[in-house]
C-alpha cells in the first residue's frame, strides 16, 4: 500500500489523521478493507492500522510511529443525552509483563517510553453497527501534562511495588489515581504466573482509567478550563505532595467544626436542603468553583461518600450504591459487573459525626477495598445472582410483607442487599418470575455497604 502521508513528519501524519474526522472507515480506507479479517474486541484499531494507515498492526513496545515517537490509540465515545462525549471504556496502554517491570523505572519503562506522545482516534460506538460504519468523531495528538506525569509515575510505582511484593493477584484499579492496572485478555479469568510468589495472577494490562479518558475528551472538544477547577495548580504542588495529603491538609484546619461553623470561614451560605450539600461543601474547602467538577477527583473516578456517625462512631445508615437490575445480572460474571467495578474504585470517606443535632467534622479519608473483602462481597454477589436466576427471591409473606432470600447484613460482614427504592411499585422487571409469589418484577434493591464494617475497616482505622 502507497503511503499518503510521511511517517517520518509528525505534522503529515496528524494532517493525514484528522482527514477521519466525521467519516467512517469504509469512507476513509481502501476498498480492500471489505475484505479484512481482524476479530475481536480491538478490531477497529487493527483495521485503521492496516487499511488507512498502511502498516501491520504488532504488539512491538516502540510506538506505532517509531521514527517519530507517536503510538495511535483508538477509542468508542458514547453520546450523552446533552450531546456531550464521554468514553466508553478505559484506554489500554499495554500488557504489564510482571517479570520484567520488576527491573523497570519509571521513565525507562515500554508504557512510558510508547504512550507518553499519543494520536487518539476517538470513534462513536453504535450497538450492533459494522466497524466499518462507526462515525469518527474527534482525533487528536495528546501528550501527558507534567502534573499528570508526575501522578501517573506515583500510580506506575505502587503497581510496581505490589508486584514486587508478590502480590500481583491483589492489584485493583482503586490501587491508583490516574494510571490504572486493568484484567486483560480473552476474558478476566487469564492467569499469568508472578514474580515472588506461586499464586497466579489475571493478566492486566496498564491503562488510563475512564475518568482521565474523559478528560482528555473534553481537552480535546472544548478546553478543560470551561469544566473543571484545579486541586494541583503547578508542578510543584505535586511534587511536593501526593492527592491524598493535599486534599486531607485542605479539610484538616475545619476538624471539629460544624458544618455551620466550616460555612461561616469560608464565607459561604449553601442550600442546606439540597441534595447536593455536602458536594458543594466540599468543593468549596477545597477551594473549587461550585458550578465546575474536581478535575483530579474526575480523573480518577474518586467516589466521594458523606457519613454521618452516632456517637459509638457508627454510621447512621449503611452505605448505598446505584440499583441493579435483575435481568442484567443474570447475565454478568463476577469479574466484569458493574459491583466489582464500584468496589474497584477509590473512595473519599468524609465522616461527620452528630452531636447535639449539630454535624461535626471529623475525618476525611482515602480509602480502597482490599482484596480479602472484596472477595467477600463477591460471596453476596454471587448468591444474589443465583437467587434472581433461580426465582427464588421471596422466602415467605407475612401479614402482607415479603421476605427475601437476599443476605442480611448478619450474614455478611462487608455487605448485604436490601430494598432501594421509593415504595414497593417501584420496581424493575425479573427475568424469570418469582417462584412462590409469581411477579414478573420485583422492587428495586442495590448492594450496601455495612455499617459496621465502614465504622471497623475505613473510620476506625
Amino acid at each position: 500500500m502507497e503511503l499518503l502521508y510521511n511517517p517520518n513528519n509528525k505534522e503529515s501524519v496528524l494532517e493525514y489523521a484528522k482527514r477521519l474526522k466525521n467519516i467512517s472507515l469504509r469512507q476513509a480506507c481502501t476498498p480492500e478493507v471489505l475484505e479484512h479479517s481482524y476479530l475481536g474486541k480491538g478490531n477497529f484499531g487493527q483495521v485503521i492500522e492496516k487499511f488507512y494507515f498502511g502498516y501491520d498492526p504488532n504488539s512491538k513496545a516502540e510506538a506505532d510511529f517509531s521514527q517519530i515517537g507517536l503510538e495511535l490509540k483508538t477509542s468508542p465515545l458514547k453520546l450523552l443525552k446533552n450531546n456531550e462525549y464521554r468514553s466508553k471504556e478505559r484506554l489500554v496502554l499495554s500488557i504489564i509483563n510482571y517479570f520484567k517491570v520488576v527491573d523497570e523505572n519509571f521513565e525507562d519503562s515500554d508504557v512510558i517510553k510508547k504512550n507518553s506522545n499519543i494520536l487518539l482516534v476517538f470513534y462513536l460506538y453504535e450497538k450492533g453497527v459494522d466497524i466499518l460504519d462507526l462515525v469518527i468523531k474527534l482525533v487528536d495528538e495528546w501528550n501527558i501534562p507534567q502534573t499528570d506525569l508526575e501522578i501517573i509515575k506515583r500510580d506506575w510505582e505502587i503497581i510496581k511495588n505490589k508486584i514486587v511484593a508478590g502480590r500481583a493477584h491483589e492489584l485493583s484499579e482503586g490501587d491508583t489515581f490516574y494510571l490504572g492496572a486493568c484484567t486483560k485478555g480473552a476474558n478476566a479469568s487469564t492467569i499469568k504466573m508472578q514474580p515472588n510468589s506461586t499464586l497466579p495472577a489475571k493478566q492486566r494490562a496498564f491503562s488510563f482509567k475512564q475518568g482521565y479518558v474523559n478528560h482528555i475528551i473534553a481537552t480535546i472538544s472544548k478546553g478543560s478550563n470551561e469544566v473543571y477547577g484545579k486541586l494541583i495548580d503547578s508542578i510543584d504542588t505535586v511534587k511536593k505532595a501526593t492527592i491524598e495529603e493535599i486534599v486531607i491538609s485542605k479539610f484538616e484546619p475545619y476538624y471539629e467544626l460544624t458544618t455551620i461553623d466550616i460555612e461561616k470561614v469560608l464565607n459561604i451560605n449553601l442550600n442546606k436542603k439540597a441534595k447536593n450539600y455536602y458536594a458543594n461543601l466540599t468543593k468549596a474547602i477545597l477551594g473549587v468553583e461550585l458550578d465546575k467538577e474536581i478535575e483530579e477527583f474526575e480523573k480518577a473516578e474518586i467516589n466521594v461518600k458523606t457519613v454521618r456517625l452516632k456517637s459509638n462512631n457508627t454510621p447512621k445508615e449503611d452505605i448505598s450504591f446505584s440499583n441493579f437490575k435483575f435481568e442484567q445480572i443474570v447475565l454478568e460474571e463476577w469479574d466484569e459487573s458493574n459491583f466489582k467495578d464500584i468496589l474497584e474504585h477509590k473512595f473519599l470517606f468524609v465522616f461527620f459525626q452528630i452531636e447535639n443535632d449539630k454535624l461535626i467534622l471529623k475525618k476525611v479519608k482515602f480509602w480502597n477495598m482490599p482484596y480479602g473483602d472484596i472477595l467477600e462481597a463477591q460471596k453476596v454477589w454471587e448468591k444474589t445472582k443465583q437467587i434472581v436466576a433461580d426465582g427464588n427471591i421471596v422466602k415467605e409473606v407475612i401479614n402482607g410483607k415479603r421476605r427475601t432470600n437476599f443476605l442480611s447484613k448478619t450474614l455478611n460482614k462487608v455487605s448485604h442487599v436490601r430494598p432501594h427504592a421509593i415504595n414497593a411499585n417501584d420496581t424493575y422487571p425479573l427475568p424469570v418470575e418469582d417462584k412462590l409469589t409469581g411477579l414478573k418484577k420485583y422492587t428495586k434493591h442495590c448492594f450496601w455497604l455495612n455499617s459496621s464494617y465502614v465504622r471497623d475497616e475505613i473510620y476506625l482505622k
